[in-house]
């Protein structure tokens, strides 16, 4: 199984909500940018508008299932950052999985 290669600086993610593309559905905003680095790289984010440390982890978890599960038909060398909205808590991964998609087909990263 590959290892998934995440954000974690502060400046990764300003570089992303400046100059990258974002793409919103009611329960997820997608923020993507081409890198140069020839691997793609993930970031999550959730506000406390969320909820408690316990919902927001649920957030961070369901939402790194579904990429685990698009991760393979993903083309390109690219920076996304996925952030939480109120209805992320309430979702399941498979039905964020076909929300995640149909961002990333919006945005051209995602092989048809």
């Amino acid at each position: 199984m590959k290892q998934t290669v995440t954000l974690k600086k502060n400046f990764e993610f300003h570089r992303l909500y400046g100059k990258g593309k974002s793409y919103q559905a009611p329960a997820l905003v997608l923020y993507v940018l081409k890198n140069r680095a020839g691997i793609c790289r993930t970031g999550i984010t959730t506000s406390k508008k969320i909820g408690n440390a316990v919902e927001r982890n649920r957030c961070r978890r369901v939402i790194r299932a579904a990429y685990r599960n698009i991760e393979p038909d993903i083309c390109g060398n690219y920076d996304f950052v996925f952030v939480a909205r109120g209805k992320t808590k309430y979702v399941k991964s498979t039905e964020l999985e076909k929300t995640m998609r149909k961002l990333l087909t919006e945005a051209g990263v995602v092989k048809q």
